[in-house]
């Protein structure tokens, strides 16, 4: 490790910031008619991500100061503990259920998520373990199968909540860290075999799952059911055309489109801000991908490279997920848009991943 450390990677930080910004300017308006019904209070969803981008914001200039090293001293720990958090959610009294899911555990007027901690400690974990066991990558026994054990763990529990979405960004991610690390891609075939059927398995098993792959392939057949949710978003973005109709403009956020604010906030954005303020939007997460791909290709150890590999894949991941089903391009699942959708934990987390990504680039010369 070197010992001096140099400034973050400033061009980052301001990526950060301007998506965070435009975040919070789109939930104001995307939740302000919702939240004015609902809570008399046309600011109150916009209140609460601030403070928690306050403390998101406060949480990454502090652990951007913090050696990521002393992350893999702890790394055993925090995963132990992010497993007893997935656990009790699942525990009737303990987790508390929001639209179908056991995924909160109510502290105070809050609530936290234990599968969006789950993500970064697997992150954490995964990238010490592979750190120190590169060279067995390459056997199954000894190297692959160890390490997906452990992810399939805390998949199979987070899909006991259930939360699909979840699952598959934290799955995806463990997969791309296992790749880098030089997992033999045979291995990966057989296994993506098995997983298809897994897959197959879960949608049949759960008629939900399997109502949202028909609305997916046509969401007319039911527009008032599991369709309703991509025909309205899919309203929003087409009258946005090239500029959009203006910044608070939208009229799906009337009550047509339900809780706009969280999974479906770039549908609005599409509407009020067109496909100049869309693709504004895919530009600056490119630009996030690539200072991230830069500091992993940079980083001063392995330990380091895989951290950051992880935690940008997480946020490519989650933001292809999300705006995949929000243009219809997959079947609909309950993800969030990172630094965009309303959610306490997500953002959270994403910010105090992002100060573990700075802190890895005070190490690079790039």
């Amino acid at each position: 490790m070197p010992l001096k450390k140099a400034a973050p990677d400033y061009l980052l930080l301001i990526v950060i910031f301007s998506l965070l910004s435009l975040g919070l300017i789109m939930v104001y308006s995307a939740s302000a008619v919702w939240a004015d019904y609902t809570f008399d209070d046309s600011f109150y969803f916009f209140k609460r991500q601030l403070l928690f981008a306050t403390l998101g914001i406060f949480a990454m200039f502090f652990i951007m100061n913090i050696d990521y090293w002393t992350w893999r001293t702890w790394a055993k720990l925090i995963i132990i503990f992010c497993f007893f958090l997935l656990i009790a959610v699942l525990i009737p009294g303990v987790g508390n259920v929001r639209n179908g899911s056991r995924s909160w555990i109510g502290v105070g007027a809050f609530s936290i998520q234990p599968s969006e901690f789950m993500k970064l400690a697997m992150i954490i974990f995964l990238a010490k373990y592979l750190s120190m066991n590169q060279k067995k990558i390459t056997s199954f026994k000894r190297g692959l199968l160890p390490s997906l054990s452990i992810v399939f763990l805390a998949f199979a529990l987070i899909m006991f909540q259930p939360d699909l979405g979840t699952a598959t960004v934290m799955l995806g991610t463990c997969i791309v860290m296992i790749f880098v690390t030089g997992a033999k891609i045979s291995h990966f075939i057989s296994l993506g075999m098995l997983g298809l059927v897994g897959f197959i398995g879960l949608i049949v098993s759960a008629p939900y799952r399997l109502r949202r792959i028909t609305a997916f392939l046509d969401p007319w057949q039911d527009p008032t059911g599991d369709g309703f949710q991509i025909i309205q978003s899919l309203y929003a973005i087409g009258p946005g055309g090239l500029f959009g109709l203006g910044l608070g403009q939208s009229r799906q956020k009337f009550f047509y489109l339900p809780e706009p604010q969280t999974d479906f906030i770039f549908a609005i954005l599409a509407e009020e801000l067109g496909f100049i303020g869309g693709s504004l939007v895919l530009l600056l997460f490119a630009l996030l991908l690539w200072r991230g791909i830069r500091i992993a290709l940079h980083a001063p150890d392995l330990y380091g490279s895989l951290l950051a590999v992880g935690i940008i894949s997480m946020i490519a991941i989650q933001v292809m997920i999300n705006i995949g089903v929000v243009t219809g391009l997959i079947p609909v699942t309950g993800i969030t848009l990172p630094f965009f959708s309303y959610g306490g934990s997500s953002l959270t987390i994403m910010l105090a991943a992002v100060g573990i990504l700075l802190n890895i680039s005070r190490y690079c010369r790039i």
